[in-house]
């Protein structure tokens, strides 16, 4: 491999896999509707930890008028709005919000599961929708079209939510709540474990997590004040008492790397940093299973419970999301997880004849595990150059949290010492990804396709893992070598663009449609552009039409001619690789355009 590429290895077993990779689609998107709205859910937790009236550390009965709003209508609506976004983007996000208040609308529990279908299915209605009719929409009339499309839509979707949605939800919640309570009731919730603990190693986490056990809990919590769902895959506990098991009787790579495992996964709170320890050793899933049943029988017969949801499952955040009374009884339930965790795997480690086994290579182990369960399936070999002319730098994981941050600390600190200070390093979902120009993105291997979908034009490195990878130093001496270049890539003047032969530039004979894009404030000139346009068009007999199209919708079409700006020519450039782009000086007087016409078939 050389220095400059990185490998997308092709996953195994695809049958085996196929079930796993679905539950993990499944559970990405339920925890991508609640990630981003991780903030606001501790926002919420902290309000009603605080100032509930009764219990809260300082009761407060105008402030504690915020949490049934929050509760039954901000989160229900974040959760909808961010559904819709993941679909269709922020005209999902609208259609989104909207459609999830009928669902809210006289329920008396929280609407998070309903919000999580109706953000979805807006968006998916609303994005057909405009496949159907966008393209029949005569220039000038896009805005009026967008905006009563979107209304009659979100009107037409809050109903159906109000009168078919709701009643479902509410039973189902109800039902499920019902579930919930007899469980425990009868003591049986420890059992959860046994599926939860070899979930988090095969990388389902988020989808029982974030998924499932975080909604009933915010719901159990709006009505108990607190919830003990919110322990069940956040308690560092097991993976605790394991890591401790191999700072003692650990031998070669994982005894020396377990300590600083320690730290990151009970302070930090990514949990992934012991699972390689897992693998190398499969039976300790064992004691993690134990571990993790002993440590919720603690929680429940303690009484233990989170005001909202612990995230990342770090001790910090279980402490500060635990309501007065109960620290005993959580701290507890970690302690005696970790104490089990660290009994078990201990004796397993101290009578182990075997030379310890390949941490390193555990960790690749786990890396095509995570992108098994992913659905990455592909052999491709992908040659991206890090160039030295980079901006700013992204780590971006699945949840854009936890691991992302700790490589992206990592990163900052080298280039740091280096004396780089001029290059921003941030973390992110990988779904959030933006085209920016000079951006590198550093991706674990099995999200580096999905990372490449979102940001094409970037400069892209994977890892096998965040927390330790050589690529890190690769960078940084690639940046090292940056100085500044010769003014060569400065934008043309107006007066040379105007002197440019097109032909020499773009293939004529390829365009079958014109786009005139724009950004929203530069509507109404590009709108009336796009008018003198159509009319040279037409007294010239050419059969082509043009049509004004926002920079958010543009699609990348091969057959497409894209007229823009010069001040926007370099962002339209980041998003699309196929089209042809011209720039120019002003749209409506430019004599690139009449050329236009001339050359056109």
């Amino acid at each position: 491999m050389t220095q400059d590429s990185i490998t997308v290895e092709k996953s195994t077993g695809k049958k085996k896999s196929s079930i796993k990779t679905k539950v993990q689609r499944f559970g990405t998107a339920l925890s991508g509707m609640i990630m981003p709205n991780i903030s606001a859910i501790i926002a919420w937790g902290f309000i009603t930890a605080l100032f509930m009236v009764p219990g809260g550390w300082f009761p407060n009965s105008h402030i504690a008028e915020l949490i049934n709003p929050m509760l039954h209508y901000l989160l229900p609506l974040l959760i909808g709005y961010v559904g819709g976004r993941m679909v269709y983007e922020e005209r999902g996000a609208v259609i989104g919000a909207i459609a999830t208040t009928g669902v809210i609308v006289g329920a008396k529990v929280p609407m998070f599961l309903g919000a999580m279908i109706m953000g979805p299915l807006s968006g998916w209605c609303i994005k057909k929708f405009d496949q159907l009719f966008m393209d029949k929409i005569k220039t000038g009339f896009e805005m009026i079209y967008k905006n009563f499309s979107a209304g009659i839509m979100g009107m037409i979707l809050a109903i159906i939510g109000q009168t078919l949605i709701n009643p479902l939800v509410v039973g189902g919640s109800n039902l499920a709540a019902k579930g919930v309570s007899w469980i425990i009731s009868v003591h049986l919730l420890p059992l959860a474990n046994i599926f939860i603990e070899p979930a988090k190693v095969l990388f389902l986490n988020n989808a029982v997590g974030n998924g499932i056990l975080v909604p009933l809990g915010i719901q159990q919590a709006g009505q108990l004040g607190k919830s003990v769902l919110f322990l069940l895959e956040s308690n560092p506990g097991p993976g605790l008492g394991i890591l401790l098991a191999f700072c003692l009787y650990g031998k070669g790579s994982s005894k020396s790397s377990a300590p600083g495992a320690v730290i990151i996964h009970f302070f930090g709170g990514v949990h992934e940093i012991y699972f390689p320890y897992i693998l190398m050793k499969p039976i300790l899933i064992i004691p993690a299973i134990l571990a993790g049943v002993s440590g919720t029988f603690t929680f429940q017969l303690m009484g233990a419970g989170l005001k909202a949801a612990a995230s990342p499952g770090s001790i910090i955040a279980i402490l500060l999301m635990t309501p007065k009374g109960s620290y005993i009884a959580n701290i507890s339930g970690v302690l005696v997880a970790t104490a089990v965790s660290f009994v078990c795997s201990a004796i397993i480690l101290k009578y182990d004849k075997s030379n310890g086994g390949n941490l390193e290579s555990k960790k690749k182990q786990m890396q095509q595990m995570k992108a098994e369960s992913k659905g990455i399936d592909r052999n491709d070999d992908l040659n991206l150059p890090v160039s030295s002319d980079i901006k700013k730098i992204i780590f971006a994981c699945d949840a854009g949290m936890g691991s992302s941050a700790m490589g992206a600390s990592l990163l900052r600190e080298k280039l740091k010492k280096e004396g780089i200070t001029n290059i921003p390093v941030t973390n992110m979902a990988v779904r959030d990804l933006k085209p920016e120009p000079n951006l590198l993105v550093v991706t674990q291997k099995e999200l580096t396709e999905r990372a490449i979908e979102k940001t094409p034009d970037a400069m892209h490195v994977s890892v096998g893992n965040f927390m330790n990878s050589p690529r890190y130093d690769e960078i940084v001496q690639k940046l090292k070598k940056k100085s500044p270049k010769e003014n060569s890539n400065v934008a043309l003047s107006n007066k040379d663009r105007s002197e440019l032969d097109l032909s020499d530039d773009i293939d004529f004979s390829k365009v079958q449609k014109i786009s005139f894009v724009n950004k929203s404030e530069n509507t109404g000139s590009t709108t009336m552009a796009v008018s003198l346009f159509n009319e040279k068009l037409k007294a010239a007999q050419k059969k082509v039409i043009a049509k004004r199209v926002p920079l958010d919708d543009i699609s990348d079409d091969p057959s497409q001619l894209l007229i823009t700006t010069i001040s926007l020519e370099k962002e339209l450039k980041n998003q699309v690789s196929k089209a042809q782009v011209i720039a120019v000086g002003d749209l409506l007087d430019s004599e690139n355009l009449k050329k236009i016409i001339r050359y056109i078939e």
